[in-house]
């Protein structure tokens, strides 16, 4: 809307208030506060302090009288004048009034500080012919302290910020087969949603308490596919119950940012991820896989995440998550059951381009195991730990294209024996799997706001063994691809629709299985 300066007596004042909302309104009464406050220091004592006022102006003299012998002119801090404006006759109003008030102190002085009779007369016709404008101000003022009262009274929390995110789901399996082809996978539509609602409180202004709600009841496809390789980012089958999905604390100690995980961490929350298609699911790619590097799947739960720089190209991240950190019963608790822990250095060498290395140990916490097939079926009922390497790239070649890509090898450890799908009894071993994935990521595309994507990479492929016996033939584990495209329209800042594809060749790791393809159309509210 339009605003309105005074620029007498004041130094810079904002008017006219009136079609804003309350909250907003007293935010921008607050500034003028400020700046009323600031005018002091802005007062000039010699019109030659003024870079913009030169004695060829037609009103030079009048200024040079305001400001010498009066005192009752302030510039902009930048000690400019700005004379050419506009000016209103509320401007004028208040400015005349701060002139008033600083005569009647000349006034009060002995001597009368310079000011005669006829200077007191000429202003009280002034402010006779401006009484109607500066009881219009008055009452401006007497309504805003009012609406302040009556917000304070009301607010919802001084430190606590509500944001939310619903996403509509409309997609199905077209095609795929499982059990070695032998049974045709469900290609049945589906309709469901994923909601969360977010609250961020800060009580220093530099620490941040996160809780999120969630429910949903979109499905999880690697149920019905058999498989992780089918997986969905935005995947929230709770049958619509609503529960506590994440709570976290975070804060600053010296030069590290430290993040407190409650429950429902994860290794996300802390550690860059280094690409432009993770949206966790509210935008960016579709499936899970697409979505970011495997490493950061591998543990979640309550734990500690430590991040901090290395100078102004390095930055690192450390965490530990137990799964079941909140059980008190033997194998479980923070540091007798399940767990992930990750250290990542990450490099930018520009703003452009940036590389992160990563180190994943975990036990029983293997999320790239389960999406190699024939492994994830022998290794099911057994206890593991793993060790990733992992590595992640995302380089800006230009405003509109910006190429990504990651990769890691997995080593996964048995740590007791067991019988395989043909009854063989195994002794314990290792096992090492690797994948890898390229993105190709078009903000803007064909409109400000957009987003395009592909990704096109290799689903975790068991490489080699050293169990006793090779009769399960897992070292003849086949090469699964996946590719997927999507296009994100951005309907506008809050609402965004996103159709798209996803393409496994051999689902589970398997040649006789044809390829998996699911379609799908997803719609984002943000709030």
């Amino acid at each position: 809307m339009k605003k309105n300066i005074i620029k007498l007596g004041l130094g810079t004042v904002t008017l006219g208030f009136s079609a804003l909302h309350p909250a907003t309104e007293i935010l921008a009464n607050e500034a003028i506060l400020q700046e009323l406050e600031q005018s002091q220091q802005n007062q000039v004592t010699s019109v030659s302090q003024l870079s913009d006022v030169s004695p060829t102006d037609w009103a030079y003299e009048a200024l040079r009288n305001l400001v010498e012998r009066y005192g009752c002119i302030a510039g902009y801090p930048d000690r400019t004048f700005r004379g050419n404006r506009a000016l209103s006759r509320y401007e004028f109003a208040a400015g005349l009034n701060a002139c008033m008030q600083q005569i009647e102190r000349l006034v009060s002085t002995p001597g009368g500080g310079g000011v005669g009779d006829g200077d007191l007369a000429t202003l009280r016709r002034l402010l006779g012919e401006f009484e109607t404008e500066l009881s219009t101000l008055g009452a401006r003022v007497d309504s805003l302290e009012g609406k302040v009262a009556f917000l304070e009274d009301h607010q919802f929390s001084t430190t606590t910020k509500l944001a939310g995110e619903v996403i509509f789901g409309l997609s199905s399996i077209v095609a795929g087969q499982t059990n070695s082809g032998a049974t045709e996978i469900p290609r049945v539509p589906v309709f469901g949603n994923r909601t969360r609602l977010e609250l961020a409180t800060s009580f220093t202004g530099k620490d941040e308490l996160f809780v999120r709600l969630a429910t949903g009841n979109f499905p999880d496809f690697a149920d019905t596919a058999d498989t992780a390789q089918a997986s969905l980012a935005f995947a929230q089958p709770e049958g619509n119950d609503v529960g506590l999905e994440v709570l976290n604390y975070r804060f600053p100690l010296g030069a590290v940012d430290v993040l407190v995980e409650g429950a429902g961490g994860a290794f996300d929350d802390f550690t860059d991820t280094v690409s432009i298609l993770d949206g966790d699911g509210g935008s960016g790619a579709l499936s899970g896989f697409g979505t970011r590097n495997l490493v950061y799947y591998q543990g979640g739960g309550a734990g500690l995440g430590l991040t901090g720089n290395l100078g102004e190209r390095f930055n690192w991240s450390l965490g530990y998550l137990a799964s079941e950190g909140a059980s008190p019963t033997d194998g479980n608790g923070l540091f007798d059951g399940g767990y992930g822990a990750i250290a990542q250095l990450g490099f930018n060498p520009s703003d452009n381009f940036t590389l992160a290395l990563a180190y994943g140990r975990g036990y029983n916490t293997s999320e790239i195991s389960a999406y190699s097939g024939q492994f994830r079926d022998v290794v099911e009922n057994v206890n593991t730990t793993h060790d990733t390497y992992a590595l992640s790239m995302s380089w800006r070649l230009n405003p509109k294209f910006v190429l990504g890509g990651w990769g890691g090898l997995t080593n996964v450890s048995t740590l007791n024996t067991f019988v395989d799908v043909n009854n063989n009894q195994l002794s314990t071993g290792n096992a090492d799997l690797y994948y890898w994935a390229v993105s190709l990521g078009f903000p803007d595309l064909f409109r400000e706001g957009n987003l395009g994507g592909v990704i096109i990479g290799q689903q975790p492929k068991l490489s080699g063994t050293s169990f006793a016996t090779n009769e399960i033939g897992l070292t003849d584990d086949s090469e699964s691809y996946h590719i997927e495209a999507f296009y994100q329209y951005a309907l506008s800042d809050r609402i965004s629709v996103t159709p798209g594809v996803v393409v496994v060749t051999n689902p589970n790791n398997d040649t006789n299985n044809s390829a998996l393809v699911i379609g799908t159309i997803r719609t984002t509210f943000s709030f």
